[in-house]
């Protein structure tokens, strides 16, 4: 069972790619994700370590390496799912590089934060951050005020959503070919926002009018978890029930209401019961923060492997996608 860890760990305490990968391989990890804070001079070295065959990269986090000009990484640089036209083919043509930059990197994945469907009134805010607000410090579920709260913005988010799916369909039909041919999935995170796009039914209904194995779904436990804790969701049973269209996870845990990218073990998921993420096809990538601790993370990975192998279940599905 290969696990990965996200570059985004170490990125910043790095000048050279070399050491960055060499503390990774010690702390027991195989391969890696190129995430969004590399920098062209950290990815010369990681080639480098690629070329003598000390490390595998499996996935590669959009928008990767730093774009040319861009502060610092970020995964929401633009939006392939915008309303916006202009800001639609910038995400296109970074997208579009980080393909052939993962391509370059034997990668089999790219990891996207697609958009979000903006949801502010002129005379209200409706974000994910006001219904935490209306969440916290009430009843179990978050009680009555919250649940009509979260049925209002649902309602919402619904009339607003379909013009995003299109435009971003219409990038998709552009966009998938070159995926295909380049043999990389695009893999679509969920997000630990109301906002987010797509969410899991779009997510479905995306892979209904694109079949083809260039598309699929990357499942976030941490973001998972969020998105329990908030009331949106079952964790366990949506990620179950994407399996089929998953090619890959992102392992953090977390902890009520949204303190997320903690190490395995010390949140509240109960990671024996995602054992079946452990199946073959799906990439395993761990994605802590930063400020993790190296024995830490070094724990938390012993920690995964042991539940994932303890509890592991036959693989629900020959091929995730």
């Amino acid at each position: 069972m290969r696990f990965s860890l996200s570059t985004n760990w170490n990125a910043g305490r790095h000048a050279d790619g070399e050491p960055l990968v060499d503390e990774i391989l010690a702390l027991g990890f195989e391969a890696l994700e190129l995430g969004y804070h590399l920098t062209e001079e950290l990815a010369a070295g990681v080639r480098r370590r690629l070329r003598e065959g000390a490390v595998a990269v499996d996935s590669v986090h959009a928008y990767c390496p730093v774009p040319v000009g861009a502060p610092h990484g970020y995964p929401e640089l633009y939006l392939l799912a915008s309303l916006d036209e202009d800001e639609r083919a910038m995400a296109a043509i970074l997208l579009g590089r980080t393909l052939a930059f993962a391509e370059s990197m034997g990668a089999g994945a790219v990891v996207l934060h697609a958009g979000r469907v903006f949801l502010k009134g002129w005379f209200r805010e409706w974000n994910t951050r006001v219904l935490a607000d209306a969440f916290e410090g009430a009843e179990p579920e978050g009680g009555e005020a919250y649940q009509r709260l979260l049925a209002k913005m649902r309602q919402r988010r619904m009339r607003k959503a379909g013009v995003y799916f299109d435009g971003f369909c219409l990038s998709l039909e552009t966009l998938l070919p070159k995926f295909e041919k380049a043999g990389v999935t695009l893999c679509l995170e969920n997000l630990p926002s109301i906002e987010a796009f797509p969410d899991e039914s779009e997510m479905m209904m995306l892979k209904r009018r694109f079949d083809t194995p260039a598309l699929a779904y990357w499942h976030d436990m941490g973001h998972g978890q969020v998105r329990e804790n908030l009331g949106w969701i079952r964790h366990e049973e949506m990620a179950r029930m994407l399996l089929p269209v998953t090619r890959g996870v992102h392992i953090h845990d977390a902890l009520p209401l949204m303190n997320d990218h903690l190490p395995p073990s010390k949140g509240k998921i109960d990671f024996g019961a995602f054992a079946f993420l452990g199946a073959p096809p799906v990439i395993k990538v761990f994605e802590p923060s930063e400020d993790v601790p190296g024995d830490e993370l070094a724990a938390s990975l012993a920690f995964v492997r042991n539940a994932w192998a303890r509890d592991a279940v036959k693989p629900e599905v020959e091929s995730p996608v």
